[in-house]
């Protein structure tokens, strides 16, 4: 109805907002495949616990490697609007060093926008240090039918590097993360995902890396 498109036009013109990467004078561009399946269960009304994994599977001839991670969150939703998360997780890197990561987040929910920020502690292997990063998202989440099964999303995310790793490393902003799609409900429990996303990680003296990536998900409820 027009109540829908109405939607889907405000959502349109927050698109092209949001999803305007930021220009690279050189760049290294590959293509990716990212798979991310999860599983929720409620604790409470108000607490639940995550079970997040993640494939990054990249262009053996891009410089990337691929990723593999698994980790655990506990949400507490705290009221209709925020929910404060914390999550610890290991991520292996086939061909580089691997990482164990924590993770304190605040999300951010309001009509159609969607917020998060999240700090994260970064413990590589053979690193110089303790790395920190803060990453503040923004994006959109418009149903496109009226009984709610579609979904359309978009969202823009910067990573902002407080410490890095190795002394005397880059910090400040070091990427800038892009992507839409849409998601749908299969069941009460399940919900599958796919989404266009665009990874530049911005890197001093050399050209920027930019990844082109599908992202296949599945969020399963218990």
């Amino acid at each position: 109805g027009r109540s829908a498109l109405r939607r889907i036009h405000l959502a349109g013109l927050l698109l092209a907002c949001l999803l305007s990467p930021v220009p690279a004078l050189a760049s290294d561009d590959t293509f990716e495949l990212w798979l991310n399946p999860s599983v929720t269960a409620d604790l409470d009304e108000d607490t639940s616990v995550e079970f997040e994994t993640a494939q990054r599977l990249r262009d053996a001839g891009s410089g990337g490697v691929d990723t593999y991670f698994a980790r655990i969150w506990i949400n507490q939703k705290l009221d209709s609007h925020f929910t404060v998360s914390a999550a610890a997780g290991r991520r292996i890197n086939n061909g580089a060093a691997d990482e164990l990561r924590f993770h304190q987040q605040v999300t951010y929910r309001s009509g159609i926008l969607r917020g998060r920020l999240r700090l994260e502690q970064r413990l590589v292997d053979n690193a110089d240090q303790l790395g920190l990063r803060l990453r503040p998202r923004i994006g959109v989440s418009v149903p496109l039918d009226d009984a709610g099964n579609w979904t359309g999303f978009t969202d823009a995310e910067a990573f902002l590097t407080l410490r890095s790793t190795d002394i005397g490393g880059q910090d400040g902003l070091t990427g800038i993360r892009t992507q839409i799609g849409v998601r749908h409900d299969l069941t009460e429990s399940i919900e599958v995902g796919l989404a266009y996303l665009r990874q530049q990680d911005i890197r001093d003296g050399r050209p920027d890396r930019v990844g082109h990536a599908p992202l296949l998900s599945v969020e399963i409820a218990l």
